[in-house]
């Protein structure tokens, strides 16, 4: 059994969408406040933590000025503050991303658990605690499962999403006895090690001059005023067209991936690192690196494929495939072809890949389990026997 998420287009009413507009305020307002009271103790030299956030909405809710948060359900404000512990725990883990208050201008949303909602499945009907009427929601699969938490979210162009969360059995695929390797770069957005390509679609350039186009209307609009909420909304639009294709590129290439082979070789590159050189900045964000290996890690999990992530110091660019050479001069972005004194000459991202398979592969049959062949090791080796006879 897996979690899936389903994501849902929805058209609220007039009421249910002044409700939400409510609750998302709420929701902001309890997040904004906790990170602020946070700040305010830790700088008196006093740690806080979910429980102090606790506490304090409730002293906050008591007051009369801040009446209005009781006329929205709990259970987004108290999965507000866990969205907040959650953000706290991944900074002290990686050193990256300290929290920040949420605006009124960005994506808005609110979780509920499963004590918030009534789910009846033989109607589809999906009704949020503290409202009369079901969404109104677009249906576009089904799930069979029973819903745990959903997230109701609106986008900076005014549409409405609700991503329900489900456990369910996921089919495995069958097995195969291919595997790749695979280099991700921005020439090209990924080379395979058996030389299949997929090309990048640059997706940021194609929409630049449309982009640039609306911004600079943007800027001659009063700020504040319905012009410049238009406008907007307009530039919000180009964002998102551009988002969601680049999210459909990477789903089907990584699908594509995942369909064709047992055992996917990857480098684990650390993009936060990366996207410090101003110059690939905008480029590394377009490819979608990060989202490309959290594809492929969920969906090998979910259909029985094998992910070997290789050190993102391994020389697989300057390493001769044929004899294990390294590249001896100067090594640059701009060399794409090179020759080693063996006299192999290479292209620089299908040599990676191939560079990229053998360690990966190398990864994968280590022994494992405190020196003893695991049993998904050994049925990973009699997999690769039958993809060589």
């Amino acid at each position: 059994m897996k979690q899936v998420a389903y994501k849902y287009r929805f058209y609220p009413t007039q009421e249910q969408a002044a409700f939400l507009a409510h609750t998302f305020g709420c929701v902001r307002f309890t997040y904004n406040a906790a990170l602020g009271f946070s700040k305010e103790q830790y700088e008196l030299g006093n740690k806080t933590n979910y429980h102090d956030w606790n506490n304090h909405l409730n002293q906050l809710k008591r007051s009369p000025k801040h009446a209005w948060l009781k006329d929205v359900s709990s259970v987004p404000l108290q999965q507000s503050l866990r969205h907040l512990q959650k953000a706290f725990r991944s900074f002290f883990a990686s050193g990256f991303g300290y929290p920040k208050f949420k605006r009124k201008q960005a994506k808005q949303s609110a979780s509920y658990m499963n004590n918030a909602f009534k789910w009846d499945a033989k109607a589809l009907s999906l009704t949020l605690a503290k409202m009369k009427q079901p969404l109104k929601i677009r249906w576009s699969r089904l799930f069979t499962g029973t819903p745990s938490s959903l997230t109701v979210s609106k986008t900076k162009t005014g549409k409405y999403f609700v991503s329900i969360l489900v456990k369910e059995a996921v089919q495995l695929l069958p097995e195969v006895s291919k595997t790749v390797g695979v280099d991700v770069g921005i020439a090209e957005l990924a080379v395979c090690s058996d030389d299949q390509r997929f090309t990048n679609p640059r997706l940021t350039n194609k929409y630049a001059k449309k982009l640039a186009k609306a911004q600079r209307k943007l800027a001659k609009k009063v700020k504040g005023s319905a012009n410049f909420s238009k406008q907007q909304r307009v530039v919000a639009k180009i964002h998102e067209k551009i988002a969601n294709c680049r999210h459909d590129v990477t789903h089907k290439m990584t699908r594509k991936l995942i369909n064709e082979n047992q055992v996917i070789s990857i480098e684990s590159l650390k993009v936060k690192n990366m996207v410090k050189n101003r110059k690939l900045a905008k480029q590394l964000h377009d490819v979608n690196f990060g989202e490309i290996v959290r594809q492929l890690s969920y969906k090998a999990d979910w259909y029985g494929r094998t992910l070997s992530a290789i050190s993102q110091w391994f020389p697989s660019s300057k390493t001769c495939s044929q004899c294990g050479e390294l590249y001896q001069g100067q090594w640059s972005l701009a060399i794409r072809r090179w020759t080693c004194p063996c006299g192999a000459t290479h292209d620089r991202d299908l040599n990676a890949a191939i560079n990229i398979h053998k360690e990966g592969l190398r990864l994968v049959r280590e022994p494992v389990c405190g020196g003893r062949e695991c049993r998904h090791t050994k049925r990973l080796e009699e997999v690769l026997e039958d993809g060589r006879d």
